[in-house]
C-alpha cells in the first residue's frame, strides 16, 4: 500500500472516530440509545450504572471532546499527527477499554459493545497503519 493511500485511510478513519465521538458526547449525551450501559436513557444515568460518580462523566466526556478535535485536526493538518495526533489516539484505546470493562462489569449483551469496540478497532487501525509510513 503506498503512503498517500494509507495515509488517506487513517484521515478516514479519524474523521469517523471525531464525528462517533462528537455525536455521542455533544448530540446524543441526553437522549436513549440502544447501546447504553444496563437500562440508562442517557449519559448521566448511564455513569451511574456502572457505579461512577457524576464528575467521572464530565472528565471523560472532556477529553472524549478533546480527543475528537485533535484527532479531527490531525487528519487535515499532518503535522499535527505526530505526536497530537497519535496521543489522542492512544488515549481513545485506553478510554474505549475502560468503556468495554464497564459493560462487562454489568453484564451488558455484545451489541451494546459495539460502538466501543468500533471505536478501540478504528483507533487501533490508525495507530497501526501511521507506523507503516
Amino acid at each position: 500500500m503506498s503512503e498517500i493511500l494509507i495515509m488517506r485511510v487513517v484521515s478516514i478513519l479519524q474523521v469517523l472516530i471525531a464525528v462517533g465521538l462528537l455525536n455521542v458526547w455533544i448530540v446524543r449525551s441526553g437522549h436513549a440509545t440502544k447501546y447504553r450501559g444496563g437500562k440508562a436513557r442517557n449519559m448521566k444515568e448511564e455513569f451511574a450504572v456502572y457505579g461512577l460518580p457524576k464528575w467521572f462523566m464530565y472528565v471523560i466526556g472532556f477529553l472524549k471532546v478533546v480527543i475528537a478535535i485533535v484527532t479531527l485536526m490531525s487528519a487535515f493538518v499532518p503535522s499535527f499527527m505526530y505526536p497530537l495526533g497519535i496521543g489522542a489516539l492512544m488515549l481513545l484505546v485506553l478510554l474505549m477499554l475502560g468503556a468495554l470493562s464497564m459493560h462487562l462489569k454489568i453484564h451488558d449483551r455484545l451489541v451494546k459493545m459495539l460502538p466501543a469496540l468500533t471505536m478501540l478497532s478504528m483507533a487501533v487501525i490508525a495507530i497501526a497503519l501511521t507506523r507503516l509510513v
